[in-house]
């Protein structure tokens, strides 16, 4: 891609996986975005994949994604992490866009329930319609309607474990120019988001009686210092101009084994929610030498993030003035959305796609005015969101690599 953010290239060879969608006139992609859409129903895919089971077992709601690919005459396939795959386009692009959610949910299932007024569908109830079975439809109405120029190519990767460890994403080397991840963000463009790592602090002491307390070490006694260094490390640290301030927050505290006992032993595991440029073992490192710093010297002092086999997921931020950007808020305005550019407020799986340019986007909200929405028994989609979100994500598709902009 050009220097300046631009999507731009020269022909390669294409695979036809040409889904018989009709060029859109290049001075009404909007319009023409919505007919495509129409091809495929996304809110009947909604419909029959909400009800679909997905907390605990993917399988199913993996092996409807994978018909639905295949019957609109695409490949699919399931890599050995469980990802779901299928590809238009150059073999070899010189753009590559990439569509990124998941199709798993948390626990418990929520049943699907249709809500009417006057006998028209207006919102889908259930365990997925917005996190994110509803960004899922709308990106297939976008995949499926757009066919790609002859130097571009547009790939669906979908995961299998976004809630838990992402080890779907985390096995991916998609080689994406830009990436598009599909979460509820109310049909807003969000282009940073920070990141959230969690490790556990450890203060070594010696025991010993309590009624000799300077006979040994009170490893909980240093939590004193440990917590004001807490409290300050991030003094005199500049805001992110998208994101904010980072934050520290200690959560859960362990320590001590007998109350008649000097402690020996005091655990403090701290939730991080990190902004740029700062890395997981940037920030353990630097936490540990601050609270090596403040405690005294007989007080042994480690941090040690917590085990997973998967990276933690790092904050990220897309320049706001990337095509990527300025083209889908955009084309979400012209469909109906606001057209805002903002940060998103939860974690997702967009940090393993960057440095490379990627935002969030998708129908269906986090929370509402009555409170959590995503997660929630009340988790609900609005069907014309839906439909808004499938017609901005066309349009914006066939600006970007289409082959009539």
């Amino acid at each position: 891609m050009a220097d300046d953010g631009a999507v731009s290239g020269t022909a390669d060879d294409s695979v036809s996986d040409v889904d018989g969608s009709a060029p859109a006139p290049a001075d009404d992609s909007a319009s023409s975005a919505a007919a495509d859409s129409a091809e495929f129903d996304p809110i009947a895919f909604l419909e029959s994949a909400v009800p679909i089971a997905s907390n605990e077992d993917v399988a199913a709601m993996r092996e409807f994604l994978i018909q639905t690919i295949e019957s609109r005459g695409v490949d699919a396939r399931v890599d050995d992490a469980g990802n779901t795959l299928a590809s238009k386009g150059a073999r070899s692009p010189e753009t590559h866009l990439v569509f990124n959610t998941h199709v798993d949910t948390v626990s418990p299932h929520v049943p699907f329930e249709r809500e009417e007024v006057d006998g028209d569908l207006v919102r889908v109830h259930g365990r997925g319609s917005c996190d994110a079975k509803g960004p899922l439809a709308a990106i297939l109405a976008a995949f499926f309607a757009v066919e790609p120029r002859d130097d571009a190519r547009v790939t669906l990767a979908v995961t299998p474990d976004e809630e838990v460890l992402s080890t779907g994403a985390a096995a991916f080397d998609l080689d994406g120019d830009c990436y598009v991840v599909g979460e509820p963000t109310g049909l807003d463009v969000c282009t940073a988001a920070k990141g959230r790592f969690q490790g556990t602090l450890t203060l070594e002491g010696s025991a010993a009686h309590a009624a000799e307390p300077e006979s040994g070490t009170n490893a909980i006694a240093g939590l004193e210092d440990a917590l004001a260094a807490i409290r300050t490390f991030d003094d005199g640290r500049e805001a992110h101009p998208q994101l904010g301030s980072a934050t520290l927050t200690p959560t859960v505290v362990t320590g001590g084994d007998s109350t008649n006992q000097v402690p020996a032993r005091c655990e403090l595991v701290v939730d991080r929610r990190s902004v740029p440029p700062e890395t997981a073992e940037g920030f353990r490192s630097e936490l540990e030498r601050a609270v090596r710093a403040a405690v005294p010297d007989d007080v042994g002092v480690a941090f040690d993030l917590t085990d997973r086999p998967t990276p933690f997921l790092e904050a990220f931020a897309t320049d706001g003035s990337h095509e990527l950007v300025r083209t889908l808020a955009a084309a979400s305005e012209r469909a109906g959305g606001s057209g805002d550019v903002r940060p998103f407020t939860a974690a997702t799986e967009a940090s393993y796609f960057s440095p490379a340019p990627v935002v969030v986007f998708g129908p269906g909200v986090l929370a509402d005015d009555e409170g959590a929405v995503a997660h929630a028994e009340r988790e609900y989609v609005d069907v014309a969101d839906v439909r808004r979100a499938a017609t901005a994500l066309t349009d914006a598709t066939r600006r970007l690599v289409g082959r009539d902009r």
